[in-house]
């Protein structure tokens, strides 16, 4: 038995375990852990007397080095994007924006305060909240006459 039919069968195993289907190439959507029960899968169903080389097995736990490292990385710049629309949140509190608000009306007012909600800062303009990025335009700030 081939690595590609111990592949298939491991597979096709993992798909009924699961409940996914294998007629779509899901690969692009594998987490960790599922890729390391497929391993673990393939490795319980392989030929005893055609077993996966060493290199292979080398090339797979590379292959799940990779998944955990872009894992990270993915995380990590959600992290930084979330933290570069607070601070531009944060920067228009006490300012004159136009947007279009939760309601999907034209508002234009002072951003009172700021909240995240699921990830997402939001601007309250008085009774209204607005997401960050349905702001039209900021509206210069007045100086005050001294």
């Amino acid at each position: 038995m081939s690595l590609t039919s111990v592949s298939a069968a491991a597979g096709a195993n993992f798909a009924q375990e699961t409940g996914q289907s294998t007629a779509n190439n899901a690969w692009n959507d594998v987490s960790l852990e599922s890729f390391i029960k497929l391993l673990v899968v393939e490795l319980q169903h392989q030929d005893p007397l055609d077993p996966m080389n060493n290199q292979e097995i080398l090339e797979q736990m590379s292959q799940i080095r990779e998944i955990e490292s872009n894992q990270r990385l993915t995380e990590t710049l959600e992290s930084v994007m979330l933290g570069q629309t607070i601070s531009t949140a944060a920067a228009l509190l006490g300012r004159t924006v136009s947007a279009l608000s939760d309601d999907a009306e034209w508002i234009k007012g002072e951003v009172e305060k700021i909240s995240i909600e699921d990830g997402i800062p939001k601007l309250h303009i008085g009774s209204d909240t607005v997401d960050l990025k349905n702001v039209s335009e900021i509206l210069p700030q007045e100086e005050d006459p001294q």
